[in-house]
């Protein structure tokens, strides 16, 4: 689950152009009423459904299918050095993931915990 801190925090906007993926946010803002709920949704090629993720807000997605293609629109460049992450799995948001991804980046499976 990605995110960028100040001053490159980023807004999102995402949408999948082949196959579908699920793709979930979790609110990391303090302040927020719904600060570490998340939300999940199913996007496909088929639903043409996009997801628009504040700023924030943790951001991963899981592909359902080979070949599957996503779009990004971003309001920020990359930035790595405000790059921060928190594990997939956290059992700090019990994200009901619809399978358990089989590949994955070194940095996105070791990202810690949120409570760490």
């Amino acid at each position: 689950m990605h995110y960028q801190v100040a001053p490159f925090s980023e807004v999102k906007l995402v949408r999948c152009t082949r196959g579908s993926i699920y793709d979930a946010i979790i609110d990391l803002r303090p302040e927020s009423a719904t600060f570490k709920d998340h939300t999940g949704v199913m996007l496909s090629l088929e639903n043409h459904k996009m997801l628009y993720i504040p700023e924030g807000f943790a951001h991963g997605f899981v592909t359902l299918e080979d070949s599957t293609e996503v779009f990004y629109q971003m309001s920020e460049f990359y930035a790595p050095e405000h790059g921060r992450g928190v594990r997939w799995n956290d059992p700090t948001f019990e994200i009901p993931w619809p399978l358990v991804p089989t590949r994955m980046s070194e940095r996105d499976r070791t990202y810690p915990d949120f409570g760490d």
